[in-house]
This record gives structure tokens, C-alpha cells and sequence, in this order.
């Protein structure tokens, strides 16, 4: 997630705001810039391409004062991380700028429309498009505010967008529909942010805008309207916290805070890395030609734990994409089988820390077999990348809870984003085929929070309260779908101490039907993909073993997609998600799974962060 700070006030604007992106840093970005409007009544700006220290040279070099500004990291969506392309984004005049977190859906319809009446348009952004929309919803008179009331209702997507303009000085405008936004409150000075770490330093006074709010923000204080232009009042907190508790960011764990940031987990690993335009995918950090891509026969995809599911459905996602034959090994495993390995194999070794001991040896063996490797990681600079010949970064940020859970939706995207690369450079994916599969990509982070606002109904805590006495689970689930049952079992395991197993769910006649009874719960996935025939027959061979455990007089959650009808009638409790891709569909599955382990775990007093005997990185074998 883009990392986003603005200030009006009496103290010096551009220490504080880049102070303020230092706070933000964990969040992971590809360029900077800050835009501050001068007591000359000039919009003055200065951006850099990499990390924040590189806009610090900038702004030595050149130096800019303000009395007023905004500040901005980026994680690329559209363009890639240039100077050219990163924040603030401005008009055709110069006078207003915006910086912007999140995605505009429609922003091509818009840009053809603006540049059909004389816009010029200078980067490969969906962010510029909304500076050229309030320059032309903004005549002489018109507010800044009321120009970006207008422009809001023309606009598509997600958003936290933070506006100055020349022209109408004096003033920060806000407006907020998806990411979030806090604004904080001092003695004659008002503040705005993409998250509270920024602010904690200056105030401890703030507010968080809701969605369709709209801010303007004045050395004297902050009036807040709908996008009506209605005004709305939004309740002050005073933020008491210690940094540890400012990093939970109110959460009561760091495995329910992960849990929930995983829409933004999967954008920012998305970020910079898909047009959709044009279908295609953009792979940095990546030394592994496009020629050798075309040239590798197979891939042999190494993990551990969480990693090893994920690095089971990529199988899926592989084999079906590129029509490449894949094995799934143990990185613990890998090297003692004196493994079969050559220059045609690509072994891609995934690790959320990057230090996996296990995996490291894995990587090792290969090097020596002339296997190039790819590494699938969290941190940029740990082992596991600065051995490989190519690296595709997971932006989840800091994942404290020793239970992995933004990583892993993290690895699942870049996997997939690997399975598509794989897919249209080998010819086995068409151009058509690959942009509707992006663009079905880009509306998973919205549907996985539509999944997460479920927990707020008490679902999840109601079905805590019926089971978090058994002792025993079972999760079934069929291709894809397995791997996920296999983490939702591992979940429930490591942070309530329940056994659980995950079990392909075609194997229930062969042996594991004889432990079902009335005390054993059972979990199914059975999501259908109605556009896919493979994934409908999965569908209702799923029903069929729903069948099979009442039958048998067990009980049965059942995780489905809504308007299921068929497995409705045979579960006990019904747990249903949006509709998404076959391939997709993983994304949102684990989420009910890990609240549900959450929810037991928390039920039964456990320490969810920190369950016992285990370690967030295993750095020994």
C-alpha cells in the first residue's frame, strides 16, 4: 500500500512530511515525491525513483520550502517505478497535485475522454487521470473541494486521494472510498495519512475518514462532507498507544491485524507488475532472460510449511497457464533424494523471511545441478534473493504473527503472476485470455474485503462457540483446492492445538471416511467457477462427499459460492463468497479458514500470536 502524508501548519513542512513517509516505510515502495505550495504562492515538487533516501538527495540538491504540502511512497499499479511516474500527479497547469493509494477502474474511458478535449497527459498512470478531471470540474470560483465532490462521482475504483492546488490556497483536500485514511488534529496545525505511525509523533488526536468522506483541511481544523457535499461528523480518538500497540494498529493480535490486511497485501504485490491493457506481466529483479522462460521444460517449485501449500496450488496455476509439468518438494526433504535436475528446470524456492534454512539448502542443491532458481520471498536482500537468479518480492510488509497468513495469499498472487508470465511467453495463454484473467486479478483485493466484513457479524465467533471443544478436524478439498484445505488444517493446528488434517477430498472412500462421526467436524471447500466446466465437476463430486459425512452423521461447514443452492441443502453451516475464477478463487477461500482458526484459537485462551514450540523463521534445519 502506498504510503501517503500531508500537513498545514505553522511547523516545517518538508522535514516533517519526510519524517512522516519514514514511518511508512514498512509498507514498501518504488519511488517518492512531496509537493509543497510556497509562501510565493508556487506549487513546488521534487520525486525520485527508489527508496525514500533518494528523494532526500533530490531534495537537498534542490531544496523547496512550504507552507502547506503532501508527501507520497508508491507501489507502481500503472507504470512502471520512474521518476516520471511517481506522486505527486499533476494538471495540465501545474497549480493542482494529487497523490493517490489504490486503483481507478475506468481511468482509460477517462483519459481518452480528457485527452478528446485537449488534456495532455505525461505518464503511464490511472493516477494522473484524476488531476486532469478536477482541473476540468474546476473553473475560476469553484473550490477545490467542490471540483473533487464532482470529479469523485465520475470516477471507478478504490481510493485515498489527498489534493492541493495553487489556486485555491490554504487548504488539503481528502477524500477516501476503499484505503484508509486518518486525519490528526493539533494546536493550529491539521495532518493526513495513510496510517496512524506517521502521525503519532505530532498528535495523538485523530479521526479516520469513512468511505464517500470527503476532508478539507485548514491550519485552523478539518471539515468533513459526504459525496453529496452533505456535512458529516466523524468522532476523535485519542491514540494512547506504545509503538507495539501502534503497529497492531488496534487490532487485538498481529495475526487478526494480518489477517485483515490482506487486500492490500495482494494489491501491493500486484502493483507495477500487470498491465491491463495489454495482458501482460512485468517482472523485475530478474537476471532469467525471457528466452530461457521459453526454454525451461519443467518446474520444480521448494517450501516449507505455509510456503509448501502455496507452492501446491502454484502447481495448479502453473501446469494449467504454461502447460509446464511441475513438482511440488519439501525444502527439508529436497536435497537428501539426490533430486533429478538440470539447466532446462526452473526451481523456484518460496520463503516468506527469506531465510529458511531448509530452503536455502534446497536453492544450493540446485545451483550446483545448474538449475537456475527463482526466489518467491517477503524481504528484499535475505539469502534466499541474493541467491537466486531472480526474485518476485511479496509486498505484504512485516508479518509478526508466527501463523502465516498475508504471506501466503502474498505468494499465492505472485505464483499466479509467475503461472501467467510462464503462460504468455511459451504461447500456451492467449493475449485475450490473459486480460480478462488480470482483470478478474485486480477485483480479488475488493471481494477479500467484502470476505473480512463477514467477521464483524459475528459469524465466525458463533461457529468458535460450537467447536472450539472438539478436539478433531477434517478439511476436504478437490485440485486447487486441496492445498487450501491442507493451510486451513495447518491453522488450526498451530494456533488452537486442534489436530487437524486436510485431505484431497476424492480420497474420502479410501480410509479417512471410517473417522467420521457425529464428534468430528468437517470442512469442505466447494466453490464453483459456473464458466468453467472442470471446476463445476469439482463442484459437485465436493457435494457428493457433503453427502458422504451426513451420511455419516458428521458435522459440515461448507465454504461455497453465494447463491450456492446444491450444497446449501447438505451442509450444516454455510459460509459463501464471491464469485471468482478458479484459479482466483484460493484467494478468498483462505480467509474464512483463518478467521475460523482465529476465532477457536482466541475461544480456547490461546496465544495466538506466539503459539507454542514455534518460530516465525526457521533458520536451522
Amino acid at each position: 500500500m502506498c504510503g501517503i502524508v500531508g500537513y498545514i501548519g505553522p511547523k516545517k513542512v518538508v522535514p516533517l512530511i519526510l519524517e512522516g513517509l519514514k514511518r511508512l516505510e514498512y509498507r514498501g515502495y518504488d519511488s517518492a515525491g512531496i509537493a509543497v505550495v510556497g509562501a510565493d504562492g508556487k506549487m513546488h515538487i521534487r520525486r525520485a525513483s527508489g527508496k525514500l533516501h533518494n528523494l532526500e538527495e533530490v531534495v537537498a540538491k534542490s531544496p523547496i520550502e512550504g507552507i502547506y504540502g503532501i508527501g507520497h511512497t508508491r507501489w507502481a499499479t500503472h507504470g512502471r517505478p520512474t521518476e516520471e511516474n511517481a506522486h505527486p500527479h499533476r494538471d495540465c497547469t501545474g497549480n493542482l497535485v494529487v497523490v493517490h493509494n489504490g486503483i481507478i477502474e475506468n481511468y482509460l474511458e477517462l483519459k481518452e475522454k480528457l485527452q478528446a478535449e485537449g488534456h495532455k497527459f505525461v505518464t503511464e498512470t490511472d493516477t494522473e487521470v484524476v488531476a486532469h478531471l478536477v482541473e476540468k470540474n474546476m473553473p475560476a470560483g469553484v473550490p477545490l473541494e467542490e471540483a473533487v465532490r464532482r470529479s469523485l462521482k465520475e470516477l471507478r475504483g478504490i481510493y485515498a486521494l489527498v489534493f492541493l492546488s495553487a489556486k485555491d490556497p490554504l487548504k488539503i483536500v481528502a477524500a477516501r472510498m476503499g484505503p484508509p485514511s486518518v486525519v490528526g488534529l493539533g494546536k493550529d496545525e491539521c495532518f493526513v495519512a495513510s496510517d496512524i505511525p506517521a502521525l503519532l509523533q505530532h498528535t495523538r488526536e485523530i479521526f479516520f475518514l469513512a468511505d464517500g468522506d470527503i476532508a478539507v483541511l485548514t491550519a485552523k481544523g478539518v471539515r468533513v462532507m459526504d459525496h453529496d457535499g452533505n456535512p458529516v461528523t466523524r468522532p476523535t480518538q485519542h491514540v494512547a498507544w506504545d509503538p507495539i500497540l501502534a503497529e497492531k494498529g488496534g487490532y487485538k493480535h498481529f495475526m487478526q491485524k494480518e489477517i485483515f490486511e490482506q487486500p492490500r497485501a495482494v494489491r501491493d504485490t500486484l502493483l507495477g507488475r500487470i498491465s491491463q491493457d495489454t495482458g501482460k506481466i512485468f517482472l523485475d529483479e530478474m537476471q532469467i532472460t525471457e528466452k530461457d522462460f521459453r526454454a525451461f521444460q519443467n518446474v520444480r517449485i521448494v517450501a516449507c510449511g505455509t510456503s509448501w501449500h502455496s507452492a501446491l496450488a502454484g502447481k495448479f496455476m502453473i501446469e494449467r497457464l504454461a502447460r509446464l509439468p511441475v513438482e511440488v518438494d519439501y525444502g527439508s526433504e529436497f536435497r537428501y533424494r539426490d533430486p533429478i535436475l538440470d539447466s532446462r528446470t526452473l526451481t523456484v524456492c518460496i520463503s516468506q523471511s527469506g531465510e529458511t534454512a531448509d530452503t536455502i539448502a534446497a536453492q544450493r542443491e540446485a545451483k550446483q545441478k545448474g538449475s537456475p532458481t527463482l526466489a518467491i520471498c517477503n524481504v528484499m536482500g535475505s539469502m534466499i534473493t541474493r541467491e537466486a537468479a531472480g526474485s518476485i518480492l511479496t509486498h505484504a510488509g512485516p508479518e509478526i504473527g508466527v501463523a502465516s497468513t498475508k504471506a501466503f495469499t502474498a505468494q499465492l498472487t505472485a505464483l499466479l503472476l509467475l503461472a501467467i508470465h510462464l503462460g504468455e511467453l511459451r504461447g500456451a495463454l492467449s493475449d485475450a485470455s490473459a486480460k480478462l484473467l488480470l482483470q478478474e486479478f485486480t477485483r480479488i483485493p475488493q471481494k477479500m474485503e467484502l470476505i473480512l466484513q463477514k467477521d464483524e457479524t459475528g459469524l465466525y465467533e458463533s461457529l468458535a462457540r460450537l467447536f472450539f471443544r472438539h478436539t478433531d478436524f477434517l478439511y476436504l478439498g478437490r485440485g486447487i483446492h486441496y492445498p487450501i484445505a491442507l493451510e486451513g488444517a495447518l491453522k488450526l493446528k498451530e494456533i488452537s492445538y486442534i489436530h487437524a488434517e486436510g485431505y484431497p477430498a476424492g480420497e474420502m472412500k479410501h480410509g479417512p471416511n471410517a473417522l467420521i462421526d457425529e464428534n468430528l467436524p468437517v470442512v469442505i471447500l466447494a466453490t464453483r467457477d459456473d464458466s468453467d466446466p472442470a471446476s463445476v465437476t469439482l463442484y459437485e463430486k465436493s457435494v457428493s462427499n457433503m453427502q458422504e459425512v451426513k451420511a455419516r452423521d458428521g458435522k459440515v461447514i461448507a465454504i461455497v459460492t453465494a447463491g450456492d443452492k446444491l450444497a446449501r441443502a447438505a451442509a450444516d453451516h454455510l459460509i459463501e463468497l464471491p464469485s471468482a475464477p478458479e484459479l482466483l478463487v484460493p484467494l478468498l477461500e483462505i480467509i474464512p479458514l483463518q478467521l475460523l482458526a482465529y476465532h477457536i484459537a482466541v475461544r480456547r485462551g490461546c496465544d495466538v500470536d506466539q503459539p507454542r514450540n514455534l518460530a516465525k523463521s526457521v533458520t536451522v534445519e
